[in-house]
């Protein structure tokens, strides 16, 4: 309990906390406006998955939930906070871990909003937009689709915090974890070799784990829903194994 109301009282206190949940919600939600205020479907019928439309600014939020989980653990290392920190709380896997819980619940909640706003402001301007309200409903996929994406963002805090713990620079761990989040399925992209270009498709956090957001055509999709947020929970929980392996065994 004392280390949780520590790390609390530092994280609550860092004037970019509330800036940066509020940059989440903020840009979530308008960027999954915009998505669907772009996209239309003809009466004879589309291809568009409404949920990902919908959910589109979860891909733009992730950069602002990075540099919030990035932030929590790397400005300690910059001031030479983090020995202040050792020195009363010894433990440091300990505090790793509270620093994770606090930044999940964070996210979670933040991103619930966010979530919450782009799905009603996203299906409300679909429906203007010509798709049929059946393919709108609020039914199992699409809450599977919203309460997933509010994991998938969760889960981006945990592997961004176990990167900045493990790199300990600040811009160093921004440069990785944003690489790991657009650079790598922009490479996917310009893979000629269709078998390779699925299996990393398959092993990259981004695109796998945004599978958890399909509706339609689950079929022809490399990995389920499910399995896809999966393979990101194991690049978030590497992260933080190395993270506190190399904080246990490293001078502060």
């Amino acid at each position: 309990m004392r280390y949780l109301h520590a790390e609390w009282t530092k994280l609550r206190t860092l004037p970019s906390t509330g800036r940066l949940l509020l940059a989440l919600v903020a840009v979530t939600v308008a960027v999954s406006v915009a998505a669907a205020t772009v996209v239309s479907c003809a009466s004879a019928g589309c291809g568009y998955d409404p949920a990902k439309i919908s959910l589109f600014g979860i891909q733009a939020g992730q950069a602002v939930v990075a540099v919030l989980a990035v932030g929590a653990i790397s400005g300690e290392f910059g001031t030479g906070l983090i020995r202040t920190t050792l020195a009363a709380m010894p433990n440091r896997i300990a505090v790793l871990a509270v620093k994770a819980v606090l930044l999940t619940g964070l996210t979670l909640a933040a991103g619930g909003l966010a979530v919450l706003g782009s799905a009603l402001a996203g299906q409300r301007i679909l429906l203007g937009n010509g798709f049929p309200p059946a393919r709108l409903a609020f039914d199992g996929p699409m809450v599977r689709a919203a309460v997933g994406s509010v994991l998938y963002l969760a889960l981006v805090a945990l592997l961004s915090l176990g990167i900045a713990t493990a790199v300990r620079d600040s811009a160093a761990a921004i440069g990785v974890v944003l690489g790991l989040l657009y650079l790598f399925p922009a490479v996917i992209l310009m893979i000629p070799d269709p078998d390779l270009a699925t299996l990393l498709w398959q092993i990259s956090p981004t695109t796998a784990g945004l599978t958890i957001q399909a509706t339609t055509q689950l079929s022809g999709l490399p990995l389920s829903p499910w399995a896809g947020l999966g393979v990101l929970a194991a690049w978030a929980g590497a992260a933080l194994v190395t993270g506190g392996l190399l904080l246990r065994a490293r001078d502060a």
